[in-house]
């Protein structure tokens, strides 16, 4: 009886050690844009039915993402659309969205975009915080969608938390914004930075109002 229990604690103790391994291989074989995308809650966006914010004070967005309903209220004015079928009416509205929903998921962006080039992540020093972070470089295509050309700086701790980016139109050597990536919050899983803040100055892009239904 002894020796059948040792030999069953033997195996659950091997069993363990071999699950925990395969975990680790698993982590080591994903991408650094979807560790970036999973500490931030990436793994949880299957569940989010809506998502609502607004964007710097001026535009309130709530978005379906199953169906891709999309709604924005402003001071003068609510408009519906449907992403899936992007006319000439909507395209400007579609246009915004887009912009504002960069900001508020970039970590996501960088799993869900095509045609885009993600740079190997290297070590530099931050431009705003001048410590030394991780940084990949996200480019998008010359041709589609709304920001043909342009790339991203992104800088990331060792969590693959975003701390800072800089943003360089149509690849351009030097970049023409970077901001800060500060006060995170955890909206039922998802990870969203509520303030992007400039090195010089009180200029604080924000996401307020936010808001994530699961279902």
């Amino acid at each position: 009886m002894k020796k059948l229990l040792y030999s069953f604690c033997f195996l659950t103790i091997i069993t363990s050690c071999k699950q925990k391994q395969a975990s680790k291989i698993l982590i080591n074989k994903l991408s650094t844009e979807e560790k970036i995308a999973n500490a931030h809650g990436f793994e949880n966006w299957k569940n989010v039915s809506e998502i609502q914010f607004t964007f710097n004070k001026k535009r309130n967005w709530i978005w379906q993402p199953k169906t891709d309903d999309v709604t924005l209220i402003t001071e003068t004015d609510t408009i519906n659309y449907n992403r899936k079928s992007i006319d000439s009416l909507s395209k400007k509205t579609d246009r915004a969205f887009t912009n504002d929903k960069f900001w508020l998921l970039i970590p996501f962006q960088l799993v869900w975009d095509a045609g885009t080039t993600i740079s190997e992540p290297i070590k530099e020093i931050a431009p705003i915080s001048k410590t030394e972070m991780n940084k990949i470089t996200l480019l998008y295509g010359s041709e589609g969608g709304y920001t043909p050309g342009d790339a991203y700086d992104i800088y990331f701790d060792d969590t693959y938390t975003i701390k800072e980016w800089g943003f360089r139109k149509g690849n351009k050597p030097k970049a023409g914004l970077i901001n800060t990536f500060e006060n995170y919050k955890d909206f039922n899983g998802i990870k969203i930075a509520q303030d992007h803040k400039r090195n010089k100055g009180d200029w604080n892009l924000t996401l307020t109002d936010i808001s994530v239904k699961t279902n």
